[in-house]
């Protein structure tokens, strides 16, 4: 599903700095993968360069066997739309929109039907235990609650590829645990390929397998 092969990528602040370097990842559909590392190591650059949102200096990232170093902006936005849900730690969700309005948002710059948004929407909902909460705005929900929207919103449009950066990192340990438990069930129930980025080993333990990023590259926690 996703196939990165020695990926680096450097910054001038104020002199060049490697941020990363000769990163390589396989993730299968239905697989689910940990990156942690120190802060400040690249962890976030990794996402935004997998999502599109910047580019590599070098390396390929492959998506669905679709390239998508060297893509135009119009193409990665569109496969951004269709492909990839995100997961961020500030929820980013809409505060003047309802909870079913923030998770219809994918669905609607998709062209999905209004009927089936609507079902799609209500299932989702349920899934992530707040049925009848719909028509709430965002803004009456708890933190782990705000979350579990932003998960969904993330899952509407049933993306190939889910990025999550730091999503529990705010929330008490009992509102996480939640949110660790259901982009688990939800990578495996669509079959989509998962990566979460933290700094918590107990969302890391959730995952099917951990890596750790270093300045000499990405490698499997036992090896790193």
């Amino acid at each position: 599903m996703l196939s990165i092969r020695n990926l680096g990528k450097s910054f001038l602040c104020p002199e060049s700095r490697e941020v990363l370097h000769d990163v390589s990842l396989e993730v299968a559909r239905g697989e689910y993968i940990a990156i942690m590392g120190e802060s400040g190591i690249g962890k976030s650059t990794l996402l935004n360069l997998i999502a599109g949102l910047e580019m590599p200096d070098h390396g390929s990232i492959r998506l669905d066997g679709c390239e998508l170093v060297g893509l135009d902006d119009n193409r990665l936005t569109r496969l951004r739309r269709q492909k990839m849900g995100f997961v961020f730690q500030a929820f980013h969700l809409l505060p003047y929109l309802t909870v079913s309005q923030n998770i219809a948002l994918p669905l609607a710059l998709n062209d999905v039907s209004e009927r089936d948004a609507s079902e799609r929407v209500s299932s989702l909902l349920a899934s992530i235990g707040l049925a009848g909460r719909g028509g709430s705005p965002v803004r009456e929900l708890s933190g782990g609650e705000m979350q579990r929207v932003a998960i969904a919103r993330a899952l509407a449009h049933r993306p190939q590829l889910i990025l999550a950066d730091e999503p529990t990192g705010n929330l008490d340990p009992v509102s996480a645990s939640h949110v660790q438990a259901l982009l688990r069930d939800q990578v495996r129930q669509g079959n989509a390929a998962g990566i979460l980025v933290t700094h918590s080993p107990a969302a890391a333990a959730t995952t099917d397998r951990i890596y750790v990023l270093n300045p000499e590259g990405l490698f499997p926690r036992d090896a790193a």
